[in-house]
This record gives structure tokens, C-alpha cells and sequence, in this order.
């Protein structure tokens, strides 16, 4: 190698070098300087415009006259316990009156098949044909808006019936029903009257129709389909059955191949669908073998909760037909799951049944039931016969009628409902004919099938959407039919969740507490952070499973389930968390130690818990002034109340709805409304804050009129408020309201920043964790919908009491301000002028924020940028902007990552769609699916031969084709439930500034961070001539939790503690067993059949 060459390579390294080791020094007293000069002028601002000060001084001079009391949780949950039991027994005999008079009713009612009868249909209601005459059924029905049924309109006076599609609206059976059922109606009226908060009373009948009260008008779906059906709604399901283990054994065999297997498979998910979470359930496949269609749960049942049966629901669409079924497999392997889960003590404990579904049975089969079920006869089994064919028909209901069962034969997918809702009827027959009125509570759930759904969607609080519902059945009590055990129907009454809540008042429970319930089986029936809804598009849908959400779910820390098993097992007592607890849509994190109070709420399956956190939210203040003082105070044109808060009830006398809380109160105090009930404790401390906050009216008014007169007073602040523990609040606005950059805010707009049943508004909470006297700076995390970046930020700071070595919280205060009021003094106060004297100073010298040699920023302690010279950069994580600066800071220490779950997030799947498949959802889109080809293929057909050469036309080898023309596969991006991991980012208050240099390679990078006094703000200063972009950025993104087979596999098959029903009723020995079906086939009549067809060739040509 020639010596040119060494040469050539020394230089080129002596040349690199000082490039590679260069960087831009930033003195670190000038930046500390920047940063105390910043903060001073800062605090001056937010101090004086917000009136923080005054504040702080008329809440430290009643000290002297104030009483801090510390709540007992205990005592507290068992009153609250207590009232929820006595508010829930109201609607318990409101609903044992229902029942009382529907079975009068019945009992003295004779069916008339020749019944003519009219009644108030819920769909044709208001209905005129082209002559302006009432429709048939659809006489006038005076319908008004009612705000106790959230302003739907409703008729108060009666109810009204609606009917699915495939039920015939004159049929009998529905003419004699609904005649005896009339005599429902003066008794919902009546408990209405008597308890006013009562909201939906209704009667489900065992025939199909609906009685609601009060009535209202009924739309179809899109489609003009209506598809609800009371039968197959939970609070029906449950009140007419007892909690049953069931094992679904389909054939699938070659000769189950076409229409067959489509419709055994809708029978399987109509079956599905009539199981609950106090239910559990297995679905096995016969043919050559024995199959579980999900292999990992052979041998076992599992609980029937949203997610197993969405599961079982996808791996039944892909069962496929093939091989020669040989039954007496399926039902060995059926009887033994059964027999081992009822020995270990497992699943229901109650009811038993194995639901066969088949096209025939021909082998052996008798020995296994004198081997696993005679003579005891402990399983029923339940047949259902696929197709017309009648050759095995004996063989299948000889099964069902030595079991204990009941048989029918499923012809066409429209029989598939009526024919599944036999079973039920027949397990209710023990508790019928003992006439055990069992009193039964949903879990909870939202109505979305009634209109107006949308609109109460976006309109409340997702946790206090839900409702429970409190239900029993109606039993036929003549003599002549009692061996039959008659199921007439069952009656019910919703309860709203935020009904239950409003007994646990806010202001009890502190800035960061919180009530809860959660049922029996563990799931939560109300919790602040439960979020039901999602978003798809601009619509909010509730989410598959928002029903099914576990308590170790929501308060996931509780790791090994201390919490959770105690409130199952309906125990009362105490436990303490530290916990992590996110806000401001999980972007920051509060970090509090909890104590957790619980209790059983009596005559219930439901337990109740009351979270206090440590410290200051376990202390009330007790004020005392005199009502003529706080009076005066009260009527201050700046104050509000919190009006979700229950300062006096004004939801039952009508005459009080159309009050305030603020007026409701202020008549109370004068006497106006001597009728009002008023929380009298929180009146007392609304009062006192009244007082003691009078001054800051006046003081932000002085300043406003300064503001008019002083032209060079700051530009940019623009409005101040504050609140109080009582949920009293006070704003003044500096600029014209038609200014204000965020208009929402302390509107019912933006729920964050106001006082809600469900929380304190955000600014409150983040100020309490704040050092009282330092303000925290937040911007919101709303994109308009412009996409600009955000133009306000809102501060605030808390202010404290201590009495008797106790502090507490007394209120909070703030200010909004520009963005560009903080960045101009920003950058006012990072630069140095031309003249700086630079001797001594090792660095760049003078320095100026704005010099294109560097970078400066103003981010928040959760490492959010508030100030940046590039603009849209506001409101972006650091770590994403430079992954370099926030690595090294994670690594020095100054900030730290905390990891959270969210186990109700939603993401995105990937998979093959086929709209074909919702079929198997409602035998009435599954008709509609089929019409295009029933149209063209069928009708002819059917008038020139019978159905049953039909049945049997080579043709139709393959009736699956019926659907085809909707089966073209196409990659659908759709969102599903799925648990998640994302990280929030902390800054640690005790380090004050740090510094360093970050090789980046070719290059090496400075920065100097510096803590602002008085707030939660740094200022960072970087060089910004070094490209640092070889370091990923560091991102705040969710990341799906992924369980590999084997984990997954032991999460689906674990059966987490619960709690089973008290009651169960499984046989009866005066039970006519013979009445096993098959007398007649349930199959729909040709003109039900083709009554949807106008509808659906409209559809079909769009």
C-alpha cells in the first residue's frame, strides 16, 4: 500500500474530527436567569388576573370559624348502601303490582279465537293513508315531550304495543293478549303517581308483543324492519329461566350441506342469544368425529358472557358440511362435561340441557341416556329437526320426549325464533307451577333500540347512560293448565344507573372521589372510568362488550383481586391502593393512595363501593354563616351551582323541572318553595362559600374596569374563575364573551372543566395535586376542526385550609390566557440585547431564543409543548418532536415513563368481511338477503310445484347460494375490543435543571433544561444546528397487548369468581314431561312470508 494513501486518511481524519466534536455551548446561567425572569412575570400575571391571593386570604382568615371533619367511609357506603336498597325496593313492588294485575287478568279472561279487537299499534300510531284517514291499528295518539323520559315524546296516559315483523299484528293469540293485557294500564299509571322517578314500565309477552309505558311512537329500522323482540332481551331471559349449562351439539354431516346447515346455524346463534352471564355453555360439532369448534375449551363449559358468545358466533359461521354424523359421540362427550362440571361444583348449578340439532338420527343412541340421564333424568335435551323431511321426525322427538325436553322442526330460517323460545318456556315450567316470583336485576345496558338513542348518546356522561332493569314473570294461575306451567310473559321497569348514584352525592365523597357498583359475575354496572361508547366515524356506537367490562378491568391494580372477591362474596369492609389514574384522555396521570369502602346493596345481586383518596379527600369542610348573608351573596350575577350536582331534588314535582339548582336553592332559603327537599349540609357549605368567595366579584371587576382605562395593562388574558369544594363557581370575563378563544369552556360543552356527577372539572383536580400557591398550565387536547393548534391555556392553583393539623382543599382558581401571551413573554424574556456584556461567559454570547442556532421550548410536566417557535407544534409531545432531548432526560431521571392498561380500548382488525353473514343475526335480514333470489328463482316455483320437491331439487345442492350475491369478499378495516399498553410521561419535581450533550453521530447536541418557579412549567433551551434524528422518537402511541395461543387459551378457559343466584328452580314432579312438541310445525304462512317483500325489492334495486 502506497505511503499517499496513510497520509490521505490522516488528514481526512484530522479534518473530521473537530466537526464531529463541535456543538453550540448554552451558558447554563443564562438560561436559569431566562427561566427566573420568565416565571416571575408569569406569576405576576396569573396571580393578579386570577386573584389567587385574595382568595388565599379570605379562606386563611376563617380558619379560625371553620371545622374539617373526616368522612368514615364505612358509615358512608352503608348509607348510601341503605338508600339504594330502599330506592330499589319502590321499584321492586311497582313491578309485583304489574304482575298481580296481569295475572287477574288471565285469570279471568277467556280466549276468543274470533276476537276483533283494536289497540294502539306503536308503529302505525299517528298513520294516515292517502284519504287522511287513520291507518288500520294507528288511531290518533296524543304523544308530548317529557323531560323525566330524557324529552322524548310520550303519551303519559297509556301504553301502546309493538310487534316485530314476523309477528302477526292480528293473529289470536297476539288480539287475546293484548285485550287482557289492557288491564295493565291504570296500574302504570298508578305506580307512575306514586313514584315519580319510576322511568319504563313494560309487559314482554311469551307471544311476541311489547306493552310499553309510557307509550311512544315506534320507528322500523332503516331497512323498515323491526326487529326488537322482547323475548330475546336479557331482563326477559332471565326472568322467565332459571341460570342453565347447555350444550349445543350440531350435526355436520355431508347431508347437512345447503340451506340445512344455514339454518342450523342461525339456530345455534338465536340460542346464543338467549343465554346470559349467569349461563354457561359449549358447542360441539358431530360428524365421523366429535369436534368443539373451539378446540381450547374441550372438556368444559364457559361462562355465556358478550365475549364467549361473540367467539362461539364467528367459529359457527365456519362450521362446514361434510363425512356421516354418528350422534351417540357427540352426546356421550355432552353428558360427561355435564355430569363432571355439576360434581366439581361448577358452572350454573341449576339447569341443565343439551340442544340437538340435526337433519336426522338413525343409530343406537338409546343406551347413552339409560347410562348418563335415566332414571334421574337430570339433563334435558332439547331436538330440533333441520328440513321438511319427516322420516326421522319420531326418532328426534322420541329423544326430546324421554328427556324431559321439547322437539321441534325448523323448516325455514323465519321458524328459527319461535322455535328456539320453546326451551325457554319449558324450563320455565317448575318455577310456573310453583308459582315462584322470582325478582330478577339485569346487568347493566343501554336502550338503544328506543329513538333518540343518538342524541342521549352525545348528550351525557357515558358511565350515566346505563340502566338495570328489575323484572319477574307472569304466570297463568288456572287451575286446568297449572301441570302445563304457562309462561305468560314477564314485566319490568327500567332503573337509570344515574338515578342509583344521585343517592351518593358528589360533594361527599372529595376532588378525586367516586361511588361504584358492580354485579354478582364481577362485571360493573356503573364507574366513573367505565366508557361504553366509541366512535366509528362521526357516529357514537356502543362498544360489543361495554356491558362485560370485569371490575379488575377498571380498578386494575387491584392485582390480586382483594377488591373484586370481597364485593362478590356481597362482604362489607375497607382496603387501600396506591394507584395511578389517568386524565385528560389518558394523557397525563394522577398518583393517589385510595381507601376503597364496600358493601352489598340487600335484596340484590349488586355491591357498592365508595373511593376516597388519602389526605385532603377524606376531609369536609363545615362552615358556619347566617342564610340572610349568604343569601345576598348567593344572588351575585357571576355564581353558579353545579346543576348535575343534587342541591335540592327537582326531578319529581313538575312544577320544580323547570328550576336550576342554583334557583332551587335560593327558594328554598326564602321560603318561596316550602315543598322543596333539600340537601341541607350541602346548602350550609354553599352558603359559607358564598361568603367567603363575595370579595373576588368585586376584585375582578375592578380589575376590568382597569383594563378599559389602561391600554399597556397585559393583552391575552382572557377570562378567571374559580371553584369551590361545594361546587359553587365564579368566572369574569376580561375580553367580550364573542372574543373568547374557547367557548366551550365551564359550559356543558366541555364537561371536563365543569362540576358533573362524575368527577370534579379537570383544572380542580390537577390544581389539588399541585403545591397550593402554584399554578398548573394545561392546554386541551381537542383538534378543532380546522386542525389549527390550540390558542388558550388554562391555569390554575388550589387553595387550602388547616385546621387541627388537618388540610384540606377549599377551592380552586385560574385564569384562561392566550398562547401568544405566553410565548410573547417568552421570548421577551429569553433574548439579550446587542450590548450584553459577554466577558467571562463561556458560550454563545449574547443569546437569543429566536437565533436560528437554537431551539427553545416551554413543555409542561408531562412533556407537552406549550411554546415553540414553530407553531403547530403546540400541544405535541417532546418525544415525538425529538426523541433525542427526551430519551437523555428519561435516562437522567428528570422525567419517568409510567405504564398504563386500558383493557376497554378498541383497534383495529383487519378481516375478510362478508355482509352475507348477518343472516345469522335475525331470521328477518336473513329473509331480506334472500328475496333478490327468491324473486327470481323461487316464486314461480313455488306455485308450479310443492315445497317439498323443492326441498329436494338437486339444484339446490347448495342453497347457500341464496346469500352469495352479498358474500363478495372484500378487506374490511373494522374496530374491535382489545386490551392495551401505552405510556404516560411524569417530570420529577426534585430535580430543578439539568444539562448535557448528546452524540448524535456526526455531531454533538447541548441542552440545558430549567424548571419554572410556581408552576409545573420547564423551559428547554437546544442547540439546534445538530441533526439528532438517528433517535427514534418517543411515542405515546397504545400498543395492542398480544397474547400468544397458549395465553390466550388460559385467559378464555378461566373461570373468574362469582356469585351465583339465590334461587333456582330446575324440575317440578307435577310437570306434564309429555308436553314435548311436535304437535304442529311453528313455520310462518306464506302471506307473513311475502308481507316484507314490497319493502325489499325497493332495497334490492338501490
Amino acid at each position: 500500500m502506497r505511503p499517499g494513501f496513510f497520509l490521505w486518511l490522516f488528514l481526512s481524519y484530522n479534518c473530521l474530527l473537530p466537526f464531529t466534536k463541535s456543538q453550540t455551548k448554552i451558558p447554563l446561567e443564562t438560561v436559569k436567569s431566562w427561566a427566573d425572569s420568565f416565571g416571575a412575570d408569569l406569576y405576576y400575571i396569573v396571580a393578579k388576573y386570577s386573584g389567587s391571593l385574595l382568595l388565599q386570604k379570605k379562606y386563611k382568615d376563617v380558619e379560625p370559624t371553620l371545622k374539617i371533619k373526616e368522612v368514615d367511609g364505612l358509615e358512608l357506603v352503608k348509607k348510601f348502601s341503605e338508600e339504594m336498597e330502599s330506592m330499589l325496593h319502590r321499584k321492586v313492588e311497582a313491578v309485583e303490582r304489574l304482575v298481580e294485575a296481569a295475572e287477574d287478568a288471565d285469570l279471568y279472561h277467556e280466549f276468543n279465537a274470533s276476537l276483533v279487537f283494536d289497540y294502539y299499534n306503536a308503529v302505525q300510531v299517528n298513520e294516515k293513508d292517502e284519504n287522511d284517514n287513520y291507518v288500520e291499528l294507528g288511531d290518533e295518539f296524543i304523544l308530548e315531550p317529557n323531560e323525566h323520559f330524557n324529552n322524548m315524546l310520550v303519551n303519559t296516559t297509556y301504553s301502546d304495543i309493538q310487534l316485530p315483523t314476523n309477528v302477526y299484528n292480528k293473529d289470536p293469540d297476539i288480539l287475546n293478549g293484548v285485550y287482557m293485557s289492557e288491564a295493565l294500564n291504570p296500574i302504570f299509571v298508578d305506580n307512575f303517581e306514586r313514584d315519580p322517578t319510576l322511568t319504563w314500565q313494560y309487559f314482554g309477552s311469551s307471544t311476541g308483543f311489547f306493552r310499553l309505558y309510557p307509550g311512544i311512537k315506534w320507528l322500523p329500522d332503516e331497512n323498515g324492519v323491526l326487529s326488537f323482540d322482547c323475548r330475546n332481551r336479557g331482563w326477559y331471559i332471565q326472568a322467565a329461566t332459571s341460570p342453565k349449562d347447555i350444550v349445543i351439539v350440531v350435526d355436520i354431516s355431508g347431508s347437512m350441506k345447503g340451506l340445512r346447515m344455514t339454518i342450523a346455524k342461525h339456530t345455534i346463534v338465536t340460542i346464543l342469544d338467549t343465554l346470559g352471564e349467569n349461563d354457561f355453555v359449549n358447542i360441539i360439532a358431530y360428524n365421523d368425529y366429535v369436534h368443539y369448534i373451539e378446540p381450547c375449551f374441550k372438556g368444559i363449559l364457559v361462562q355465556a358472557d358478550r365475549d364467549n358468545r361473540e367467539h362461539f358466533k364467528q367459529l359457527v359461521d365456519e362450521l362446514q358440511a361434510k363425512g356421516v354424523g354418528t350422534v351417540n359421540k357427540a352426546l356421550t362427550e355432552s353428558f360427561k362435561i355435564l355430569r363432571e362440571f355439576r360434581d366439581a361444583g361448577q358452572g350454573g348449578l341449576c339447569n341443565q340441557a343439551i340442544m340437538l340439532i340435526t337433519d336426522g338420527a338413525m343409530e343406537d343412541y338409546e343406551y347413552v341416556f339409560e347410562k348418563y340421564n335415566w332414571p334421574d333424568r337430570k339433563v334435558r335435551v332439547f331436538t330440533y329437526l333441520i328440513g321438511r323431511e319427516v322420516s326421522f321426525a319420531k326418532n328426534v322427538k322420541w329423544i326430546a320426549c324421554n328427556n324431559k325436553g321439547y322437539y321441534t322442526q325448523i323448516s325455514t330460517l323465519a321458524d328459527v325464533q319461535e322455535n328456539v323460545m320453546e326451551y325457554l318456556h319449558v324450563l320455565s315450567r317448575p318455577m310456573v307451577i310453583n308459582h315462584d316470583h322470582d325478582i330478577i336485576w339485569t346487568e347493566a345496558y343501554m336502550d338503544s333500540a328506543l329513538p333518540q338513542s343518538e342524541e342521549l348518546f352525545a348528550s351525557q356522561a357515558q358511565s350515566l347512560l346505563l340502566m338495570t332493569t328489575v323484572a319477574m314473570p307472569v304466570f297463568s294461575k288456572k287451575n286446568e293448565t297449572r301441570s302445563h306451567g304457562i309462561l305468560l310473559g314477564v314485566v319490568g321497569s327500567d332503573v337509570p344507573l344515574r338515578e342509583l348514584l344521585k343517592l351518593a352525592p358528589r360533594y361527599k365523597l372529595g376532588v378525586h372521589g367516586y361511588a361504584f357498583l358492580n354485579t354478582n359475575n364481577g362485571y360493573i354496572l356503573s364507574h366513573p372510568d367505565l366508557r361504553p361508547l366509541y366512535k366509528e366515524g362521526k357516529k357514537l356506537k356502543p362498544k360489543p362488550n361495554y356491558n362485560s367490562v370485569d371490575l379488575s378491568e377498571v380498578e386494575w391494580e387491584d392485582w390480586d383481586e382483594v377488591l373484586r372477591t370481597a364485593m362478590i362474596n356481597g362482604e362489607t369492609g375497607y382496603l387501600s391502593m396506591d394507584v395511578k389514574v389517568p386524565v385528560d384522555k389518558g394523557k397525563r396521570v394522577l398518583f393517589l393512595t385510595n381507601d376503597y369502602f364496600f358493601t352489598d346493596i340487600s335484596e340484590t345481586p349488586f355491591s357498592l363501593g365508595v373511593v376516597l383518596s388519602r389526605g385532603h379527600g377524606e376531609y369536609i369542610l363545615l362552615g358556619n354563616t347566617s342564610v340572610e348573608e349568604g343569601l345576598h351573596d348567593l344572588l351575585h350575577p357571576d355564581l353558579t351551582l353545579a346543576n348535575e350536582w343534587i342541591y335540592c331534588i327537582t326531578d319529581i314535582d313538575p312544577d320544580h323541572r323547570k328550576l336550576s339548582q342554583l334557583e332551587a336553592v335560593i327558594r328554598f332559603l326564602t321560603g318561596e318553595e316550602p315543598d322543596l327537599e333539600c340537601d341541607e349540609e350541602l346548602v350550609q357549605e354553599v352558603l359559607f362559600d358564598a361568603v367567603v368567595t363575595a370579595p373576588m366579584e368585586a376584585y375582578w371587576t375592578a380589575l376590568i374596569l382597569n383594563l378599559s382605562e389602561n391600554s399597556e395593562t397585559e393583552e391575552g388574558v382572557e377570562m378567571a374563575f374559580m371553584g369551590t369544594r361545594a361546587g359553587l363557581m365564579r368566572s369574569a370575563f376580561y375580553v367580550g364573551t364573542e372574543k373568547l378563544s374557547n367557548r366551550k369552556f365551564l359550559t356543558s360543552e366541555d364537561k371536563e372543566s365543569i362540576f358533573t356527577m362524575d368527577h370534579f372539572p379537570l383544572w380542580y383536580r390537577r390544581a389539588a395535586e399541585h403545591p397550593p400557591g402554584s399554578f398548573t398550565y394545561s392546554i386541551p387536547f381537542e383538534e378543532p376542526s380546522d386542525g389549527s393548534p390550540p390558542e388558550v391555556v388554562t391555569v390554575s392553583t388550589s387553595v387550602a385550609v388547616t385546621v387541627g393539623g388537618k388540610t384540606g382543599i377549599a377551592a380552586a382558581v385560574g385564569v384562561q390566557i392566550k398562547l401568544e401571551l405566553l410565548q410573547h413573554k417568552l421570548w421577551t424574556a429569553t433574548q439579550q440585547p446587542n450590548d450584553t456584556d459577554c466577558s467571562g461567559v463561556e458560550g454563545l454570547c449574547p443569546l437569543n431564543c429566536q437565533d436560528d442556532s437554537l431551539n427553545c421550548f416551554l413543555i409542561d410536566n408531562n412533556g407537552f409543548i406549550l411554546v415553540s417557535k414553530v407553531s403547530k407544534l403546540t400541544g405535541k409531545f417532546l418525544g415525538e418532536v425529538d426523541g433525542s432531548i427526551m430519551t437523555q432526560l428519561l435516562n437522567m431521571g428528570m422525567f419517568k415513563q409510567v405504564k398504563m392498561y386500558d383493557y376497554q380500548a378498541m383497534c383495529k382488525t383487519h378481516h375478510h368481511h362478508h355482509s352475507g353473514a348477518r343472516p345469522l343475526l335475525s331470521p328477518i335480514y336473513a329473509l331480506l338477503a334472500a328475496v333478490k333470489w327468491l324473486i327470481t328463482d323461487f316464486l314461480i316455483f313455488l306455485f308450479e310445484f310443492s315445497i317439498s320437491s323443492f326441498w329436494h331439487s338437486d339444484n339446490l345442492a347448495d342453497a347457500k347460494s341464496v346469500f352469495h350475491h352479498a358474500h363478495k369478499h372484500k378487506k374490511h378495516e373494522a374496530l374491535q375490543p382489545c386490551d392495551t399498553e401505552y405510556p404516560v410521561f411524569v417530570y420529577e419535581p426534585a430535580i430543578k435543571e439539568t444539562n448535557g450533550i448528546i452524540e448524535c453521530g456526526v455531531c454533538q447536541k447541548m441542552f440545558v433544561v430549567q424548571q419554572i418557579t410556581n408552576s409545573n412549567l420547564l423551559l428547554l433551551v437546544t442547540d439546534a444546528a445538530c441533526d439528532c434524528s438517528v433517535f427514534s422518537p418517543v411515542l405515546l402511541e397504545p400498543k395492542e397487548v398480544k397474547y400468544n395461543t397458549s395465553v390466550k387459551c388460559d385467559r378464555m378457559r378461566s373461570q373468574k369468581l362469582r356469585r351465583r343466584p339465590a334461587t333456582c328452580h330446575a324440575f317440578h314432579p307435577e310437570e306434564n314431561a309429555q308436553d314435548c312438541g311436535g304437535a304442529a310445525e311453528i313455520s310462518a304462512s306464506l302471506p307473513l312470508l311475502l308481507l316484507p317483500l314490497g319493502t325489499t325489492a325497493a332495497l334490492l334495486l338501490q
